[in-house]
């Protein structure tokens, strides 16, 4: 059987090398039903392998179904196991940005990201170990699909603490992330076809997810004071509404108290809700953190918060503050979703929270993201001057940069990309694409001086036109860059 090789400079077993082989040519239909194989004493010495890597091979096989031994006679195909135009998986190739670049290479201004080299290992560590180590053989178990009592108990004391919110513990359903809870709150507010009210811009992963429930998308424009309210009334506008009012997400804008109380009174007046997604409120860096909108009528406020900007992503914990009518419904629909949110994480995070480190770990990120804020400022302003506005700069864990003259249609953010820096147009969060075109959205958290130093000086390198130098103007037109300036 020439057509099995053996590989041992590989890690694959020998066993795996000839299965693999074996099921491939029989699916293929090189090896035909009813054709008798070598017997296992034969194709070891041909393969130069021990004759229990064929026995345990062509047991798996028969298990398989691929071969049925008959007795006194052999192994044989199996009738059946060939499949028309079967094409063998191709071997996984190592993931490769443009231009063979290694994402390695790229420096990312990817937004939402904290700093992943802070996380409070030793602590986190030590508090798994004590739950891990001391907690009751039934927290092993199936859990309530609102979360583990620990933790929306120091959920629900930290928020009010912290945020102003008010609530009590049972009002408090843990999710997995975010993006778990943005679903559930499209089921709880609009059915299919219902209008569902939100910020234009807003982050495009929640506009697919409100639409993939079948809600139907109402966007209201955004300006420096967040969402326009007064859109509201003028258009009789009837449905919930989502919004980001501590920092609009992406613009940054903080929405004033006379938009908060214009929102409330609609939603009063319509019976409807307001879904607050408090995005990365915590990190303020001139004066206190805004209150929450939920403070000013629990009533009519589903609010949504994460762990994920402020500690890591890969916790995947999330939680929902739901006024009294939709907690029933919303734990029901937690249970269909997942059953419950994994509860050993939970109570780790209870405790970090309930020690008082979760604040701790805040006051020190924020002194850590403000100088790294105040350095990708610095950087913009000594390459581009003038000719780049900073806006949303005050919260959070991005920044706007907008380049009045400057497109930033797609050939020019894969050229972009080609000098070594990712970055997004706020334009592919906004329902008219060609809106915001000039901005780009700046994410820093993540990100160390000299990475950002450096895509400051590659963005500089393209918008400059250094990549085009010595080319017609109508090719920098068409990489979309309209202002010579640059």
């Amino acid at each position: 059987m020439g057509w099995i090789t053996i590989d041992r400079s590989i890690k694959t077993t020998l066993k795996e090398q000839i299965i693999t082989q074996l099921r491939t040519n029989i699916l293929a239909g090189d090896l035909r039903a009813g054709e008798a194989l070598p017997s296992t004493r034969q194709l070891a010495l041909e393969l130069q392998v021990s004759r229990n890597v064929l026995l345990e091979a062509y047991e798996q096989l028969t298990a398989e179904g691929y071969l049925e031994g008959r007795t006194g006679t052999g192994t044989f195909v199996a009738q059946g196991a060939t499949l028309a135009l079967y094409e063998p998986p191709a071997a996984p190739s190592a993931p490769q940005g443009n231009d063979g670049r290694s994402p390695t290479d790229v420096v990312s201004f990817r937004s939402g990201i904290p700093a992943l080299d802070r996380f409070p290992r030793r602590r986190w560590a030590q508090l798994a170990q004590e739950i891990f180590t001391y907690t009751p053989d039934r927290n092993f178990g199936y859990d309530a699909p609102e979360g583990r009592p620990e933790l929306r108990s120091a959920i629900a004391k930290y928020v009010f603490r912290v945020r102003g919110v008010r609530c009590r513990p049972d009002q408090v359903v843990v999710t997995s992330g975010t993006t778990q809870a943005i679903s559930l709150t499209a089921k709880l507010c609009a059915g299919p076809g219902e209008p569902f009210i939100l910020e234009d811009p807003i982050t495009n992963d929640i506009q697919t997810i409100l639409a993939s429930h079948g809600a139907r998308l109402v966007p209201l424009p955004v300006d420096e004071s967040g969402i326009d309210t007064a859109e509201l009334a003028r258009r009789s506008l009837r449905g919930s509404v989502y919004v980001t009012p501590s920092h609009q997400y992406p613009l940054g804008s903080i929405l004033p108290i006379q938009r908060r109380v214009q929102l409330i009174e609609y939603a009063r007046r319509t019976g409807s809700y307001i879904v607050e997604d408090d995005y990365d409120s915590e990190f303020r860096y001139e004066g206190d953190p805004i209150p929450s909108l939920q403070g000013l009528d629990p009533n009519v406020v589903i609010y949504l918060g994460t762990f994920s900007k402020i500690l890591s992503p890969a916790l995947r914990i999330g939680y929902m503050i739901l006024p009294d009518p939709l907690i029933e419904r919303c734990r029901r629909l937690k249970w269909f979703s997942d059953l419950h949110t994994p509860s050993l994480e939970q109570l780790i995070l209870a405790r970090f929270v309930e020690d008082g480190h979760l604040e701790r770990h805040i006051r020190n990120m924020k002194k850590l993201y403000k100088r790294k804020r105040d350095f990708i400022r610095e950087r913009l302003k000594h390459c581009f001057g003038e000719s780049v506005v900073i806006r949303g700069d005050s919260t959070g864990l991005h920044l706007i940069a907008d380049f009045p003259g400057v497109t930033f249609t797609e050939p020019l953010i894969e050229r972009i990309l080609e000098a070594g820096v990712s970055v997004q147009p706020v334009s592919v969060h906004a329902h008219d694409r060609t809106a915001h075109g000039s901005s780009l959205i700046i994410g820093f958290g993540h990100l160390g001086e000299p990475d950002m130093a450096l895509g400051v000086e590659r963005l500089n390198t393209v918008l400059s036109g250094r990549l085009f130098r010595g080319s017609p103007s109508s090719q920098r037109e068409k990489a979309g860059i309209t202002a010579p300036s640059l």
